[in-house]
């Protein structure tokens, strides 16, 4: 397989990829920070986006990326434009159309290449790659304008290149701007984060939402969108990963598969445990477990707080005051959320039978549902 087609690692299966997004949704405050701070010339060489995976980091990078080098800086003098009031940038702009297709001379994205022999994506990003972006700014700009660099992300980073890139935050190119993108910026290097200013994102409410997946083209229907908000906590990018793979549906069948609790409906379970099973279908057994992994903590959540949330299938509101009536059995329920996915994702890396892994998850919320019961 020649490294050409490797898929792009910073690109959701089915999804365009950030450069091809222009419109960035529900993160107004986060965008006006970064416009303040390049206005008010205080603009700092490293930025942190931070916030859950699928929020729309890349693609806040993409537009500030885009942003610094499609504006042309304020000389000062009299007939310089008027300060920008957003990132937009036409589409058909020179640098639009050479970041759209990875042409820009002027940017470099740091994000995991291929493996030594090209037949797959490595694991992580290796200082090797770092070193290229070192040697890429040490080159004159085309113009002697700006330069960006796009980091996606910074948790694939091994520890060599951990290292190389804060040597780059230290001692920064002369008008070079990194965008660093990280999902858990608390296991970055602590100098790394402090070298740089963070730009958190939060999770996107449902109109937010579902006006980003009408940009993906998830094709989602408009009674759809708060049942995926609810199960995607907010993430575009899970919420279209669940559209993909038909998670609603997964998830609603699981309801009605609980439904039958304590008397698990045994040949039910068999039926959606073998959905995970078999070749090419690993897709499917991670969505499983982490739907596993969402009704438990939505249970344990409803039970603790004696409040229920918007329900994300029929009848979860119902099964949920039902199997957890009390604090008590919140708890229990949050005790077997805290192990069971860890048992499920680790066998599977040691290669057991994934029907069995799932077949042993439904039985042990089984188990739990009965022993409740009994009190």
């Amino acid at each position: 397989m020649a490294s050409a087609d490797l898929p792009e690692p910073d690109r959701i299966e089915g999804a365009p990829h950030p450069r091809q997004t222009l419109r960035l949704f529900g993160h107004e405050a986060a965008e006006d920070t970064f416009l303040q701070a390049y206005t008010s010339g205080r603009q700092h060489h490293g930025w942190l986006i931070t916030g859950q995976k699928g929020v729309g980091k890349a693609t806040l990078a993409w537009r500030i990326a885009r942003f610094l080098l499609a504006t042309p800086p304020d000389d000062g003098g009299m007939f310089s434009p008027p300060p920008p009031t957003s990132l937009d940038i036409a589409p058909d702009v020179p640098v639009a159309r050479r970041m759209l297709q990875l042409a820009e001379p002027r940017l470099f994205l740091l994000r995991r290449g291929p493996n030594d022999k090209a037949t797959a994506l490595s694991a992580d990003i290796r200082v090797d790659e770092v070193r290229k972006m070192k040697s890429f700014f040490a080159l004159s700009a085309a113009d002697g304008g700006r330069r960006v660099a796009i980091i996606d992300a910074a948790d694939d980073m091994n520890t060599g290149a951990a290292n190389a890139l804060l040597k780059l935050l230290e001692e920064p190119p002369a008008q070079v701007t990194f965008l660093v993108i990280a999902h858990q910026p608390h296991r970055l290097l602590p100098t790394i984060r402090s070298r740089c200013r963070e730009l958190r994102l939060t999770t996107l409410p449902p109109d937010p939402l579902a006006r980003a997946l009408a940009q993906a083209g998830g094709g989602v229907e408009p009674d759809e969108v708060q049942a995926l908000g609810e199960l995607a906590g907010g993430s575009v990018g899970e919420a279209f990963r669940l559209s993909n793979l038909d998670g609603l549906q997964t998830y609603a069948a699981l309801i009605r598969l609980f439904g039958t609790l304590p008397r698990l409906d045994r040949p039910g379970a068999l039926s959606l445990a073998e959905m995970g099973a078999g070749k090419g279908a690993e897709d499917r057994f991670d969505l499983i477990v982490t739907l596993l992994d969402l009704f438990l903590a939505r249970l344990a959540r409803a039970g603790a707080s004696r409040q229920l949330r918007p329900e994300a299938a029929k009848g979860e509101a119902a099964l949920f005051t039902r199997l957890a009536p009390d604090e008590a059995a919140a708890r229990a329920w949050a005790d077997l959320a805290q192990t069971l996915s860890l048992r499920a994702r680790r066998g599977k890396a040691v290669n057991l039978d994934p029907a069995a892994l799932l077949m042993d998850s439904l039985l042990k919320i089984d188990e739990t549902a009965a022993q409740l019961a009994l009190r």
